[in-house]
């Protein structure tokens, strides 16, 4: 019932191989996981050699396993499309295969293969990919960027294809998605459940299977529209490699996705393919710039990015401001020249019926109106015919002859809200408060908003920063796991077991039998590696009493800062501020770098300091959030003068309250050298925890303490 972007993606990847990813996000109980498995009803059956267990196409070599390419003449049949579904516990051995235990102990060692060889040539599916182990996103990378499984454990050295398209489903309120993964879908739709109450209701009753008669109705018209829309998946995979993208389109998307500041040249890639197989699911030979934009719409919005401090850009926003700078004459060139193509007296009468509909939506239809005709463009390069693109660069002033309608598909309210708040906050660095910012949120008696500022730690030579770059490089690294010190988490690996090891049985009997053996001895056996997945929770207590304004600005840069290299080891970040009578947590414990920006884009201050109230409310996000590992960066300068009883004696409370919860407390001193009435370093004495200067708060230095913390944990 609706999710007509969805759709749209969906046969999208279905008729173009090419296009080598999906991502579906969307809250909860909006049928994400129901529509990825229906696709299947609509794919074409395939033939595949019989016997082979990659299911290699008969007729593309290039495509075989090295098995198939040695064979004369192979059985074959005709078989569905696989959609192989990649569970959230998955092994790495049941991913990319392992040796068979019961062949090697036969005599016979063969690989076993795993869900990567199933997958081969169909769909693999991976509901909430983004709470995906980084182990086994890792081996999605290798083998996506490649089409190849390369396994090379337990005796094991086996190459195989593994040319699939992956289709992710996630719920973006449950963290994001590691940039290096998401980057490898091709296409982004967002879904939101139904607003219109005929349409809930419609889906109340598909759900109860009320109305036998009515049942049996939809069945049939079901069955009718499948087998339409497998037809039209039929004609558009035989014509998409046919389907023209003229130039000035080509350097349409170029520009867009320059503009956009997406990284590499994926995205111009992926919106030609899409603009293509648009046109070719509309069964027309060339592409239309309603298809650039419907592509667009698609392959935009996962790839924007935000500065520090700002929301993501809008995508819609985007589109527009590229579409609507393009205005003027160029759309009656370009359809001049469309009838000069060489194309028939059909296609030429086609488009100019849709020019004569696209200006009859200008003049007469409401904004809605437009948005249903669709009638829009994306800009994406293919990347491979730069003569062409520098030739359409000259017409990309004289384009379009009204204004592109907005796109309805997209729905990016977790993204943010446009560019035109990048050049606001810059503006609000230089000059202060603006009348936006005076305008904003009510404050208490006694606050006052502080500036935005450009949030950003301080350029310091930190020595523990040192130490990392001359270390092995872990972070967003496909080469290196760290190893679980607490022998917890996922399996990674084996290796030759110590004496004091804990024994892998099911490594060690697959050790015995890779030699033939059905006996294990000392030199089969086998420990697990374990990848270390101790979860940390950073709790900034930032006091916001005016003169903090500095420190406030330091430790909104360093918690971005720390959540821009969070990926690897899914690390949470909070913050909470104390100004006034109260402390109060403006950041909930969180991965998301977006979700930082949008909530720490504004924080108040007030006359007063409670400093109790602030490490109370930093022990209370500990306490609900229970991480493995707590670390409180404490930034204050150590003077409370509001408290229910005496300031110095509640603060005191409040530290040994805090110690008895085993944080890992990092005191940021931010009041004046040589101050004998602050309670800084009391309170690190009292909690156990580190004291430093303000100039020591970074990046580095908080990364450290975690490290710390979770050496700690692991002992």
């Amino acid at each position: 019932m609706g999710q007509a972007e969805l759709k749209e993606a969906l046969l999208a990847v279905a008729a173009n191989d090419a296009l080598d990813g999906l991502l579906v996000r969307g809250e909860k109980g909006t049928a994400k996981s129901t529509a990825v498995r229906a696709l299947t009803d609509l794919l074409p059956p395939q033939e595949a050699i019989a016997d082979c267990p990659y299911g290699c196409p008969p007729d593309d070599p290039d495509g075989q396993c090295d098995d198939c390419r040695d064979r004369e003449d192979p059985p074959v049949e005709e078989r569905p499309v696989p959609l192989v579904t990649l569970p959230l516990g998955a092994t790495r051995e049941r991913v990319v295969g392992t040796l068979s235990v019961e062949k090697a102990l036969d005599g016979d060692p063969e690989f076993d293969p795993g869900l990567l060889a199933r997958a081969n040539r169909g769909i693999l599916y991976v509901d909430e990919v983004n709470l995906l182990d980084d182990h086994l996103v890792d081996v999605l990378l290798d083998a996506a960027a490649s089409g190849v499984n390369r396994v090379e454990r337990d005796g094991v050295s086996v190459t195989h294809p593994a040319d699939f398209t992956i289709v992710g489903t996630m719920n973006p309120e449950e963290g994001d998605l590691r940039p290096q993964l998401r980057d490898r879908f091709a296409l982004q739709a967002t879904v939101v459940g139904c607003q219109d109450v005929e349409d809930r209701v419609a889906i109340i009753e598909q759900a109860l299977d009320r109305d036998a008669a009515a049942s049996a109705r939809d069945a049939y018209d079901h069955d009718a529209e499948t087998a339409d829309l497998r037809e039209t998946l039929r004609t558009a995979s035989a014509l998409v490699d046919d389907v023209e993208l003229p130039a000035d389109f080509a350097a349409d998307i170029a520009e867009l996705c320059r503009d956009a500041g997406v990284d590499g040249h994926r995205a111009d890639i992926a919106t030609a393919r899409a603009a293509m197989t648009f046109a070719a699911l509309d069964d027309r030979p060339k592409v239309l710039e309603s298809d650039v934009r419907k592509a667009a719409e698609l392959t935009l919005p996962h790839r924007l990015q935000s500065k520090p401090f700002e929301d993501t850009p809008d995508p819609e926003d985007v589109l527009d401001d590229h579409f609507d700078d393009e205005e003027g004459d160029g759309e009656d060139e370009r359809d001049a020249d469309d009838g000069d193509d060489g194309e028939d007296d059909a296609d030429a009468e086609e488009d100019d019926d849709a020019e004569g509909e696209a200006d009859d939506s200008g003049n007469e239809q409401s904004p809605s109106e437009d948005d249903a005709e669709g009638d829009g463009d994306d800009a994406e390069g293919d990347g491979e015919d730069e003569q062409e693109a520098d030739e359409g660069d000259g017409e990309d002033d004289d384009r379009g002859s009204q204004p592109a309608p907005s796109p309805s598909g997209a729905e990016m309210d977790d993204e943010g809200d446009g560019e035109d708040q990048e050049n606001d906050s810059d503006d609000g660095d230089e000059s202060g408060e603006s009348e936006e910012q005076q305008e904003g949120a009510p404050l208490i008696p006694g606050q006052s908003r502080a500036e935005v500022g450009e949030a950003r730690a301080p350029d310091i030579d930190s020595p523990e920063a040192d130490d990392r770059d001359g270390g092995t490089a872990s972070g967003g690294s496909r080469s290196t796991v760290q190893a679980s010190a607490s022998n917890e988490g996922a399996r990674v690996r084996t290796e030759q077991a110590g004496t004091d090891d804990a024994i892998d049985a099911a490594a060690s009997v697959r050790a015995a039998a890779s030699r033939g053996s059905t006996t294990i001895q000392s030199r089969d056996l086998r420990r697990s590696v374990r990848a270390g997945d101790t979860s940390a929770l950073v709790v900034f207590a930032v006091d916001a009493s005016a003169s903090m304004r500095g420190p406030m600005r330091t430790a909104k840069g360093v918690a971005i800062d720390l959540l821009q290299d969070a990926y690897e080891q899914r690390d949470e970040v909070a913050l909470v501020a104390f100004a006034g009578e109260d402390a109060e947590v403006l950041l909930p414990p969180t991965d998301s770098v977006t979700l930082a920006a949008r909530h720490l884009k504004e924080l108040p201050t007030g006359d007063r300091t409670p400093l109790p109230a602030g490490m109370q409310a930093a022990g209370e996000v500990i306490d609900r959030a229970d991480p493995d590992v707590g670390i409180v960066v404490l930034v204050t300068d150590g003077r409370p003068n509001t408290a229910e009883g005496s300031p110095t004696a509640q603060t005191r409370r409040a530290a040994k309250q805090l110690a008895s919860q085993d944080a890992h407390v990092v005191v940021v001193d931010a009041g004046r050298d040589g101050d004998r009435s602050a309670l800084t370093a009391d309170i690190a004495a009292i909690t156990d925890g580190e004291h430093a200067p303000l100039s020591a708060l970074s990046p580095e230095r908080v990364e450290q303490a975690v490290a710390s913390a979770r050496d700690d944990a692991q002992r």
